[in-house]
């Protein structure tokens, strides 16, 4: 009689824990769902080949076409096209060195210098994106003397490298010894075994990492208005002032004219991060190790 007392009342702690997980994720999930709701309802309608085509017009047309009840012409081209520009230029450094430096870490673990650019690592990662912003601005907007889409992709690199770092870290470490040993043992020399076999055996880990990096810094607006600052015009000149999609947001809310545009550039950021965040989800479970 004892034991079947102690089996019911495991069985309802278990069901109320059950019960109390499942209230406590709705709850979790009301926010991100009524956001989404939002950006979706007031978003998608102004998604468009000319929305995307098309570079953001002055306050004057905006404004003369609410005048007339008109939608907004333009779009956001010059915000899309800066941002894969200075994406793509912080990822083609940001990526090698990372990998590299996630490599040395995860090997030389017990040396001082890589507990050092370990703890430095860490650091870098917590440090708000508006001081990161601050510090390139004075290292490079200031010797350059004017604000460009490189400054921006410098912040950009800066924010994606600890982030590449601790997952190339972090998937060398779980990886079997036996591995190493045995490329070794076939007369491979150290880093052509750890080119050649250790780092394609973690590439779906180590791309993954690379693809969250991404999706972590595409929406970063304080570095970039310290940096790239903006433009209304469409440009591919990473050495003049470029624009960016986070940063259109910031400057279409504090247009008046602008701000029905807001709907549509959130919805097309919220839309390239899930599907960065759905592709690394993928990627993960096709080169699960």
């Amino acid at each position: 009689m004892k034991k079947d007392s102690n089996v019911k009342a495991r069985i309802f702690k278990n069901n109320l824990l059950y019960v109390v997980v499942c209230v406590m994720s709705a709850l979790t999930a009301i926010p991100l769902l009524a956001i989404l709701g939002e950006v979706l309802v007031k978003g998608w309608q102004q998604l468009g080949w000319s929305f995307l085509t098309e570079a953001t017009p002055n306050a004057f047309k905006a404004m003369m076409a609410a005048q007339k009840g008109e939608p907004i012409p333009g779009g956001i081209a010059n915000g899309i096209v800066g941002t894969l520009m200075m994406l793509f230029t912080a990822a083609i450094v940001a990526i090698p060195v990372g990998i590299l430096c996630g490599i040395c870490l995860s090997e030389f673990r017990k040396n001082w210098f890589a507990k050092t650019v370990s703890y430095i690592t860490d650091l870098l990662q917590g440090t708000p994106s508006i001081i990161i912003g601050i510090i390139v601005y004075i290292w490079v907007v200031v010797p350059m003397k004017g604000y460009s889409g490189f400054a921006g992709s410098v912040a950009l690199f800066i924010m994606m490298l600890p982030l590449i770092i601790r997952s190339t870290e972090e998937t060398m470490k779980i990886l079997p010894e036996s591995l190493k040993e045995a490329g070794l043992a076939l007369g491979g020399n150290y880093w052509r075994v750890m080119l050649r076999v250790m780092l394609p055996a973690s590439f779906g880990s180590i791309f993954t990492g690379i693809l969250l990096a991404v999706s972590r810094v595409v929406g970063e607006t304080a570095p970039l208005m310290f940096t790239a600052l903006g433009g209304a015009v469409i440009s591919y000149d990473l050495g003049r002032p470029m624009s960016a999609v986070p940063l259109m947001i910031w400057e279409f809310f504090n247009d008046p004219n602008l701000q029905d545009l807001i709907w549509g550039a959130s919805l097309f950021l919220l839309a390239l991060v899930l599907c960065l965040n759905l592709l690394a989800k993928r990627i993960a479970k096709k080169w699960k190790i």
